[in-house]
C-alpha cells in the first residue's frame, strides 16, 4: 500500500497528490512514469513523474479527472492510500544523457500544454539545479486551468503563459507565442513540448519551420504501460515504437501525427460508456432511446 501524504487541488480540474514510496523516489528520473492502482479492481493508470524527493521518500502525481478510474481518485484523501504504485518506467528525458558541457552550450524551451504542464516541471527543475534556466511557454484554454505558474518561475529562466481566451496573460495558442519569441531575436537549440496530442503536432509544424529540434512525450496514448497490450504502438520514422517501453519520449519531427491521434481515441466510446454508467448509477441504461 501507498500512503497518500498531501492532496492538492491545482486549478479548476487538476489534482495533485504527494505519495510516499520510498523505493520508487530513490530511482525516478525526469521524463519517466508511473502506473497507479487505487484498489484490487482498479485501472492501471500510467502518469508521468512530477516530482520526487529521494530523501523523503515521495512522488508527486498530477491527474486530470476524466475517466472512471481517475474520478475514483478523487475518493482518496491525505491518509489513504493506492493499492499499487509501481516504476519508475520508461526511459528519462534525453537531456539526461547529455554531458555537462552539451547542457551548457545549448538554449532550452519547454512547450507546456494543460496538465502537461506537470511534466515539464521536473525536467526545467533538473536544469535548474544545474545552473541552467530554460524558457517555459505554459498554455491552457482559460486562465482556470492554469496551474505550477509559480513553481515554475522558481526554476525557469522566463515563463510565459498563454490562454486560449485571452482571460490572462498572453492570448492564444503556444505556437503563437514561439513565433513571437523567435521574431523577437530568442534562439533556440532544444525544445520539449508536452501537453495534448493536438498541441504537440502543431509545436513541432512551428519550432520545425526554425530548426529547432523537437522532443514530445507520447504518454496520452499509453494504456497498460509495459508493452504487453500494443495500444501505444506509433511510427517514428520508418520504425514502429512502443510509447511505454520505447518512450514515452520521441523525435517529433519524426512522429506519424495522424496515426497517434487516430490511436488516441480508440477507447473513447468505451471510456465516455463507463464514466456515464458510474456518474448515473442505475439510472443509466443506454440504447434504448427514451433519453
Amino acid at each position: 500500500m501507498y500512503k497518500i501524504v498531501s492532496k492538492t487541488q491545482l486549478s479548476a480540474v487538476v489534482w495533485e497528490m504527494v505519495v510516499e514510496a520510498p523505493l520508487l523516489a530513490s530511482h525516478c528520473a525526469p521524463g519517466q512514469f508511473l502506473i497507479v492502482k487505487k484498489d484490487e479492481a482498479g485501472e492501471r493508470i500510467p502518469l508521468t513523474i512530477c516530482d520526487y524527493d529521494a530523501e523523503k521518500g515521495t512522488v508527486t502525481i498530477v491527474f486530470q479527472p476524466i475517466g472512471v478510474s481517475t474520478l475514483k481518485f478523487l475518493e482518496l484523501e491525505a491518509g489513504d492510500s493506492f493499492m499499487d504504485v509501481v516504476g519508475p518506467l520508461g526511459k528519462p528525458s534525453d537531456i539526461l544523457s547529455m554531458s555537462e558541457e552539451e547542457l551548457h552550450t545549448k538554449k532550452f524551451l519547454f512547450v507546456a500544454g494543460g496538465v502537461g504542464t506537470a511534466p515539464v516541471y521536473p525536467q526545467v527543475k533538473w536544469l535548474h539545479e544545474r545552473g541552467i534556466d530554460a524558457d517555459v511557454i505554459i498554455g491552457t484554454r482559460t486562465h482556470d486551468l492554469l496551474f505550477y505558474e509559480d513553481k515554475m518561475k522558481e526554476v525557469a529562466g522566463h515563463v510565459y503563459v498563454t490562454t486560449d481566451d485571452g482571460s490572462y496573460m498572453h492570448k492564444g495558442v503556444v505556437t503563437s507565442v514561439i513565433d513571437e519569441l523567435v521574431a523577437e531575436g530568442r534562439h533556440y537549440d532544444h525544445c520539449v513540448a508536452i501537453g495534448p496530442m493536438i498541441m504537440m503536432k502543431f509545436c513541432t509544424l512551428t519550432t520545425k519551420k526554425y530548426g529547432i529540434p523537437t522532443i514530445v512525450s507520447m504518454n496520452p496514448i499509453m494504456v497498460d504501460g509495459t508493452g504487453m497490450c500494443g495500444a501505444c504502438r506509433l511510427t517514428v520514422g520508418d520504425e514502429v515504437k512502443f510509447a511505454c517501453v520505447d518512450g514515452p519520449e520521441f523525435d517529433g519531427f519524426k512522429i506519424n501525427w495522424n496515426e497517434c491521434m487516430k490511436r488516441s481515441q480508440m477507447y473513447k466510446t468505451q471510456e465516455g460508456e463507463a464514466k456515464l454508467a458510474y456518474l448515473e448509477g442505475a439510472s443509466h441504461h443506454g440504447g434504448c432511446g427514451n433519453c
